[in-house]
């Protein structure tokens, strides 16, 4: 992925010097992202952490009093990793903020912020094992780093760009939150089973998905930053945290009524629908008939 030399966010928060913990509770919502379920299990598979503990953690759940977040400053000129993730979300600032313009609308940029271990959050106390998430409630994107190690090394998917398409789904959630779609499903799994939540999920998620393709569509066709094998790198990814394959993975059976974030060929189905169309209407995955 070409990426040297382009701008770089001032919507990152490096709180990497310090530590988070405390109260697990402080409202605002529940966490989204390439975790729930699915990194419930990642977690539960590769750090031998409970799953159902890992979902209480991130939706908020249990007791505690509230923390703050520890102050955060900006990461040092000569961390790579982090520079590389303030490019690809100032790269997706520029597709997103031209796509609401196009829209009538104005785009508020996310926050990231990168942490260690833990950290709380608007949506419960954020956990490393959890994978990279989004919480509407403070509107920004959360990433332990070393989550990147985990997908080279554990899930399978090494490669720059396929860690620039988990930042890249993780903003689709924020401009889901800004679309109100969030809300939406959120206010509807309150009145279904829990089935039908988990099928208004995977719409979710996968609409996240094909947000990230269309950010790779527009970016490529403003800055070709792609190099040979970088979609590959982002399919082959897509592929990896389907809900089938970890739960396969995990413990050797897959069971479909339980999926929260798509199957493999779905998720890879919706980021190359993104990519290939580069549009907002063509990511609607809750009016699709077939996923």
């Amino acid at each position: 992925m070409k990426w040297e030399g382009n701008r770089e966010s001032d919507n990152v928060e490096d709180a990497r010097s310090s530590r988070g913990g405390g109260g697990v509770r402080l409202g605002g919502g529940r966490g989204i992202g390439l975790g729930t379920v699915a990194i419930a299990l990642v977690a539960g598979w590769i750090f031998g952490i409970n799953p159902l503990t890992v979902l209480g953690l991130l939706s908020g759940e249990g007791p505690g009093p509230q923390q703050q977040s520890a102050p955060a400053g900006k990461p040092p000129a000569d961390d790579t990793m982090a520079r590389f993730v303030s490019v690809v979300l100032a790269d997706t600032e520029d597709v997103w903020r031209t796509q609401f313009q196009q829209l009538g609308a104005t785009y508020r940029e996310p926050k990231l912020r990168l942490f260690r271990g833990s950290e709380p959050t608007a949506c419960g106390q954020g956990q490393a094992a959890m994978g990279p998430f989004y919480c509407p409630g403070d509107q920004k994107v959360y990433i332990d780093l070393g989550f990147y190690e985990t997908m080279r090394t554990q899930l399978g998917a090494p490669g720059d760009f396929a860690q620039a398409y988990v930042i890249a789904h993780e903003v689709g959630h924020h401009v889901q939150n800004l679309m109100g779609i969030t809300a939406k499903v959120e206010s509807t799994r309150g009145r279904v089973s829990e089935a039908q939540g988990n099928a208004l999920s995977v719409r979710l998620e996968l609409q996240a998905d094909c947000f990230a393709g269309l950010w790779a569509h527009h970016a490529q066709k403003a800055r070709q930053i792609l190099e040979q094998g970088d979609l590959e790198e982002a399919l082959n990814a897509a592929g990896q945290i389907g809900d089938d394959a970890l739960q396969r993975k995990s413990r050797g059976t897959v069971q479909p009524e339980s999926f929260t974030h798509g199957s493999s060929a779905q998720r890879v189905t919706w980021f190359k629908r993104g990519l290939q169309t580069g549009s907002v209407q063509q990511c609607n995955t809750f009016e699709a008939r077939q996923l």
